[in-house]
């Protein structure tokens, strides 16, 4: 097994209850072309096959780590994975899902070209039983502000950057300097939360919207369920998005108010000289 400091890149794959499609997400990881990466999969309390699924591919891997703990939802398995996390930059992938063959070395690469910007995305296809991948928007790639990435993360479902985790990544020791975390009390929408919070802190995105991570659209995921339970989470999470917005614009605002009001005590007391020389 490689060391950990030769290694550049955590994937941290949380999992519940996924033995019909996890064994496939770890077969296309398996195919990456970059193996700079290290395999974290947090086993939140499964019931079925899954951590055996999991324990199974636990050779193949160069570096993986597999943790099982009692379920307390995504969000706490998250913040498990980001507190175990020992490489440069993390990304999430959920284990339903799959992957491209260059999907690590994208974001390996694209921080290697891109180093001031503090988090790298990637586009992504949306896929359902039989039915071909689709793409989500057409080509285009390019360097985002702060309040740019934002707007795109809370944009359109045709926007390539949308508030997921699994096509974003992020640099660890921001991460831990924040002290960012997911929200455990949201049941939805915990990810675009921690984008938010995460990019109103940073500075630059680079995107690109080609497809490289496959969205398998399920019927029976929380996402697609309807609840009173989903319904508060999505108020929560919204309140919780423009409370973080408008709270650090407020703090950048206040950050200039001394050099405006120094500028203004300045200006006047000029003034009042003129005045009275005059």
């Amino acid at each position: 097994m490689r060391a950990n400091a030769d290694l550049k890149l955590t994937v941290i794959m949380t999992v519940y209850n996924q033995e019909k499609y996890l064994a496939r997400a770890l077969d296309y990881l398996l195919e990456q072309k970059n193996q700079q990466f290290k395999l974290l999969v947090i086993d939140d309390g499964s019931t079925d096959s899954t951590a055996e699924i999991a324990a199974s591919y636990q050779d193949r891997f160069q570096a993986f780590d597999l943790v099982s703990k009692a379920n307390e939802g995504v969000a706490a398995a998250r913040n498990l994975g980001l507190d175990m996390v020992d490489t440069p930059y993390f990304i999430f992938h959920d284990g339903d899902d799959w992957v491209e063959p260059d999907y690590t070395d994208y974001f390996i690469k694209a921080f290697d070209r891109h180093p001031d910007d503090d988090m790298v995305t990637c586009g992504y296809y949306v896929d359902q039983a039989g039915k071909p991948s689709v793409p989500i928007t057409k080509p285009v790639e390019g360097e985002l502000t702060r309040i740019e990435a934002v707007l795109k993360v809370l944009g359109s479902a045709h926007s390539p950057v949308k508030g997921y985790t699994w096509n974003k990544c992020y640099k660890t020791q921001l991460v831990r300097r924040l002290h960012l975390r997911f929200n455990e009390d949201l049941d939805l929408m915990e990810d675009q939360v921690f984008n938010i919070d995460y990019l109103m802190q940073t500075e630059g995105c680079y995107y690109s919207s080609v497809p490289l991570y496959h969205y398998w659209q399920r019927a029976d995921s929380a996402v697609h369920t309807v609840s009173w339970d989903h319904f508060w989470s999505i108020v929560g999470a919204n309140i919780s998005i423009y409370k973080s917005i408008f709270s650090h614009l407020w703090q950048k605002l206040l950050s200039k108010r001394p050099q405006t009001q120094e500028y203004q005590g300045s200006y006047v007391r000029e003034r009042i000289k003129d005045d009275h020389q005059s």
